[in-house]
């Protein structure tokens, strides 16, 4: 990881978010973002000299688009718009989250297309680099004109106003950049409009929420290999001309991952010669089109994100080109991006689905191979594992409910000027809690195969498999007798949240 992160407007990827919003990578403008920012400044102060009407410069918004704006109320105009944008309901955001919003947010400013001056895109980044996060509630933004209200909250504390967390505490974004030297905003033209049209609320979110996904995504490659160890399964499934025969990269990525991780087995080698089974259930068997459609869905919303990072969402937009132009537009309206998390939320799903199967499997004693109920060593007096398949169960159907997609719904706004909306926020949101409900399956699954893996010893599993078991031991110790299980559970998911488990991670397609 670089010391600083130098934007340009330039798209970032979701590792470079991460970095910035997760640990606090320090964050500058490049010499060539300051360039764009002052020619596209020149172009809106060209403009108000001229006197010429340009809509959110000497306008009103949205359905007051038409009423002309008089000179001395252009900084009440930008202000008043952040003050009655900031209606956010509900707790606040995380403050990784936020610091996404904040970076993403800099970098949008430093395309130089929104016609700011640069004392806002470094405020932005002084902000990040302080660690002084504004206090943004999570709900109230339709995804169009862009996160409003969110954004709103955002630029509410850049001027001075509204809360923030910093050192710990939540206080006055006054005093907090009081203490950090910072100077809060007096909005020119233009500025407070630049500040909230966008998707940055949505992209933050989607982008850590994703960034989490594909790690898990590669590691349910991971549990099915235990899995179908513990239950005594065949790897005939993954042979590579199967997969050649259909050649989706998430597929063979799936496959070949698998391939790896379940040679070299003791077990595999106990039963390959004198087993009366033809194939494997589907859970264990379609591992690869299954988890592979998981990880080329993933893959693409990796794709669409990424482009929104280095993307001008904000309207107008402000071009160089014949001395200058100001033009309306739509690109802070979100369907890119809702469309796009709501086939991440459907693919962790199917993925919690599959799993929930191997679980089921591995505790269920009418088809478990020989496994005792419920991998208890005393079934009847011990429940063994038997809720932890409960659990499993109960996240699997929330997430199914939040895998209705938000972007088939438009509710018009704004007196039916913004009449069609993504709900991207609202697709963000879920897909967050998706992946939450994702870790704690996968680590349900985990527990589970570790489990079963104790019953088909001294067989050894395959090398990578018996390495991961080690690890899953290390923070979750065998079941000998009943125990409360919660702490376990969540354990093991903030171990894999932090990529203790990422040594066992897949192979990377595109």
């Amino acid at each position: 990881m670089k010391e600083v992160l130098e934007l340009d407007g330039s798209p970032l990827s979701l590792e470079d978010v991460a970095a910035v919003a997760v640990s606090s990578q320090r964050v500058s403008l490049s010499e060539s973002a300051y360039r764009k920012i002052r020619t596209s400044r020149a172009i809106v102060e060209a403009v108000l000299s001229r006197g010429e009407t340009a809509y959110g410069i000497n306008t009103g918004f949205g359905k007051l688009s038409d009423v002309r704006i008089g000179a001395h109320q252009l900084q009440a105009l930008q202000r008043n718009l952040v003050r009655s944008h900031a209606c956010g309901i509900g707790e606040p955001l995380p403050e990784d989250e936020v610091r996404a919003m904040l970076l993403l947010r800099a970098n949008v400013l430093a395309k130089g297309l929104s016609g700011v001056r640069s004392v806002v895109a470094d405020t932005l980044v002084a902000m990040l680099n302080h660690a002084i996060h504004p206090v943004i509630p999570g709900r109230g933004s339709v995804g169009a004109s862009g996160d409003l209200a969110p954004l709103a909250h955002l630029a509410l504390a850049l001027i001075g106003e509204g809360d923030v967390f910093f050192g710990g505490k939540r206080l006055p974004a006054s005093g907090a950049l009081t203490t950090a030297g910072i100077e809060p905003l007096t909005l020119a033209a233009k500025e407070g409009l630049a500040l909230l049209n966008g998707t940055q609320a949505m992209a933050g979110v989607g982008a850590l929420a994703l960034g989490r996904a594909v790690r898990i995504a590669e590691l349910f490659d991971l549990a099915g290999a235990m899995s179908l160890e513990a239950l005594r399964g065949t790897p005939a499934a993954f042979d590579p001309r199967i997969h050649e025969a259909r050649p989706h990269p998430g597929q063979i990525a799936a496959a070949t991952h698998l391939r790896n991780l379940l040679a070299d087995s003791e077990i595999r080698e106990s039963h390959r010669h004198n087993d009366p089974r033809v194939q494997d259930a589907y859970c264990l068997r379609c591992m690869p089109q299954v988890h592979g459609a998981a990880r080329s869905a993933l893959a693409h919303v990796r794709g669409v994100i990424e482009i929104e990072t280095g993307a001008a969402t904000d309207n107008p937009l402000i071009f160089n080109d014949d001395g200058g132009e100001i033009i309306s537009g739509g690109n802070f309206h979100g369907a890119p991006l809702a469309l796009a998390l709501d086939y991440a939320a459907i693919a962790l799903s199917d993925l919690m689905s599959i799993s929930e199967r191997r679980i089921d499997r591995l505790i269920n004693p009418d088809i478990n191979e020989g496994l005792p109920a419920f991998l208890s060593k005393n079934p009847g007096v011990s429940s063994g594992l038997m809720i932890a398949h409960v659990a499993a169960a109960a996240l699997l159907n929330e997430s199914k409910v939040l895998s209705h997609p938000s972007s088939v719904d438009s509710v018009p706004t704004s007196g039916g000027k913004e009449d069609h909306v993504s709900m991207g926020m609202t697709g963000a949101l879920k897909l967050r809690q998706v992946v939450s409900n994702a870790e704690h399956v996968l680590a349900i699954e985990l527990i589970c195969a570790a489990q079963g893996l104790e019953y088909r010893l001294p067989l050894n599993p395959a090398r990578q498999v018996g390495a991961a078991a080690d690890l899953v031991r290390e923070i979750v110790p065998p079941l000998k007798e009943d125990r409360a299980l919660a702490d376990d559970i969540a354990q093991l998911a903030q171990k894999i949240r932090e990529g203790r488990f990422d040594a066992w991670r897949g192979e990377k397609h595109g």
